[in-house]
């Protein structure tokens, strides 16, 4: 699916517009526009439904792009947080056997490991 920025410039070049002429409809700069389409910025919630009426669109689908973007940014987090675990389990196991950590170090680790674990866990209980 396509984020915020990236349905307002499909939708403006499906209408044939260059940022510019997007810009002036909506009384704004085209760096506006251009930062709107990098996601560096968003338009102002009182001009989002003059945006989806010069786009033809709803202000539902506008907000719909906008939210599977969230959506992306919820499964980066949860892989950070497998990734995180993973990766103590996998210190902790290649330490122990070339005996380069302590009993205080390897609790830390696997506590933050755990830690990860829950959080996750969490995440994902709480997202049904």
């Amino acid at each position: 699916m396509k984020n915020f920025g990236e349905t307002i410039a499909y939708l403006r070049k499906q209408k044939g517009m260059t940022q510019n002429e997007l810009a002036e409809k909506m009384h704004v700069t085209d760096k506006a526009v251009s930062k709107w389409e990098r996601n560096l910025s968003c338009p102002d919630v009182n001009t989002i439904s003059k945006l989806a009426d010069i786009l033809d669109v709803s202000v539902e689908e506008l907000i719909q792009s906008k939210n599977n973007s969230q959506e992306n940014i919820g499964s980066l987090i949860n892989l950070i947080l497998k990734a995180v675990a993973l990766a103590m389990g996998i210190a902790l196991i290649i330490l122990n056997v070339l005996n380069q950590v302590d009993v205080k170090s390897s609790i830390i680790m696997l506590s933050i490991g755990l830690v990860c674990v829950a959080f996750y866990l969490f995440r994902n209980e709480n997202q049904k």
